[in-house]
């Protein structure tokens, strides 16, 4: 069910402007917007919400249409809280929580999940770990104890944990390959430094080769504690009967002091732009990474800056970006921007690859179009295209229950207003022409860009000359 509801959004606009104007891409604003649904986008019947006697929240949102059924549990802690020199903690707790928990080992646990049609499956990002358990409503007490021995009792076996540990040292070796992962570890190293968002989420060789199973134990006995929590369930089930297996599985959890709060939000990026070749050679593509410190989950002007960047690079084919990097230049076949909102304030960032001769030009190109955004104000009808397309094309991500509940836990995982989701379509809709402008003031920042590029350094490090200092390091 994780994946992301937002994300899920822009996908889904970028791929039906790609599907909508695939010969020949014209402005956003020249194109169909889908309707404007003004309907509440959650049901308020079916969605319920409580609280046990020791801080556990209670999320519930029925949808009794098919006999199946999720639970999980989310923990107000993920990467973000790792030390650096810890890095790919959080994701090590979260797979080793599922070999193995309460009475049966990883094979036990593995064959009675199997037994009962289910599916069971956790994960840490960088603000939370979730763990969830998905299967037929009718075996819903035997789901509710899945999830409560993995959530209270997971056993931490030693033998386990270096076969989990394993496993992500091969998936870090496997990214050395992918040149678009090589691009964005090295620019969030030249933004972040130090800091854990410096590292990728899952971690660093370094870091993962020291995890012990004795590591994962304390953090989960740091993070998973009743307040940090949020327990939610959807599909063929009722709020009161969530609510009784909630205080068996639950009840007796005993409350404990929250977390430490995470390390502090990374400090501004440098005042100057600084460049990394990551050297390889074998590369006829250059991979672009470009991008500086962004703004938070919870940043007042997170609605301006949504589509202030769906103007820039966020809204596919009919972005300023794609029209001058792909369109106009033909130097790429695609070409995006992001503001990565965290807790803390994630990355904002373009992406884009091009031949190895041309990726001086491609840089110059992004660069020159962030600064336009920054300088030059949003024309009214690129403001009106992007609200309909974010207004009318929200409800597509969360048609499903599903959909819904991940949406509303996230809000909570970031202490946002629980009728967000509601809101939505109005908070977009009230974005005006000077919200973009103090937005893209504030922002938006080439002048301070860090860039990495992905490609053969012999031929990368004298192009690039002139952005600014060029370091050269390998995969």
């Amino acid at each position: 069910m994780r994946g992301g509801a937002a994300a899920r959004v822009a996908a889904l606009l970028a791929a039906g402007l790609a599907a909508g104007c695939a010969l020949a891409p014209a402005p956003a604003w020249e194109e169909p917007a889908p309707p404007i649904d003004t309907g509440p986008v959650v049901d308020a019947a079916r969605l319920h919400r409580g609280e046990l006697a020791n801080g556990l929240r209670i999320l519930v949102f029925e949808d009794p249409r098919l006999p199946q059924l999720a639970i999980g549990l989310a923990a107000r802690r993920g990467a973000a809280q790792e030390p650096p020199a810890r890095a790919g903690l959080a994701s090590y707790t979260a797979e080793l929580m599922t070999r193995g928990a309460g009475g049966r080992d990883a094979l036990a646990l593995a064959k009675v999940v199997d037994d009962l049609g289910a599916e069971l499956d956790a994960q840490a990002g960088w603000d939370a770990i979730h763990a969830e358990v998905s299967g037929l409503s009718r075996d819903a007490d035997a789901l509710f104890a899945v999830l409560a021995d993995v959530v209270r009792r997971p056993r931490f076996d030693p033998a386990e944990g270096a076969k989990v540990r394993q496993e992500l040292l091969a998936v870090l070796e496997q990214r050395k390959d992918q040149a678009g992962a090589l691009a964005q570890q090295a620019l969030a190293r030249v933004v972040y430094g130090e800091h854990r968002f410096g590292a990728p989420l899952l971690g660093t060789p370094e870091a993962v080769a020291a995890l012990r199973a004795a590591d994962a134990a304390a953090f989960h006995r740091a993070v998973f504690v009743p307040g940090n929590a949020i327990l939610y369930a959807t599909g063929d089930v009722r709020y009161e009967d969530v609510r009784a297996r909630a205080e068996a599985a639950f009840g007796d959890w005993p409350p404990a002091a929250p977390p430490a709060p995470p390390p502090p939000p990374p400090s501004p990026a440098p005042a100057a732009r600084r460049v990394v070749v990551v050297d390889r050679p074998d590369l006829a593509q250059a991979q672009i990474a470009l991008g500086h410190d962004g703004i938070a989950r919870t940043d007042p002007e997170r609605m301006a800056v949504l589509l202030l960047n769906d103007v820039l690079g966020g809204s596919g084919l009919t972005s300023r970006l794609m029209e001058r990097v792909r369109k106009d230049a033909g130097l790429a076949y695609g070409v995006y921007s992001a503001f990565a909102m965290r807790r803390a304030p994630g990355p904002f960032l373009v992406g884009t690859s091009t031949r190895v001769s041309e990726a001086r030009r491609a840089v110059d190109l992004v660069l020159a179009e962030i600064a336009r955004a920054a300088e030059e104000p949003v024309a009214p009808d690129e403001l009106r295209a992007v609200q309909r397309l974010n207004a009318g094309g929200f409800a597509l991500a969360l048609e499903t229950a599903a959909d819904v509940t991940e949406a509303l836990v996230d809000l909570d995982v970031h202490g946002l207003p629980p009728d967000s989701l509601d809101t939505y379509r109005d908070r977009v809709l009230a974005v005006t022409l000077d919200d973009l402008r103090r937005a893209a003031r504030e922002h938006l920042h080439p002048e301070r860009a860090a860039i990495a590029v992905v490609g053969p350094a012999a031929a990368l490090v004298p192009a690039l000359e002139g952005l600014g200092p060029v370091e050269v390091v390998r995969p």
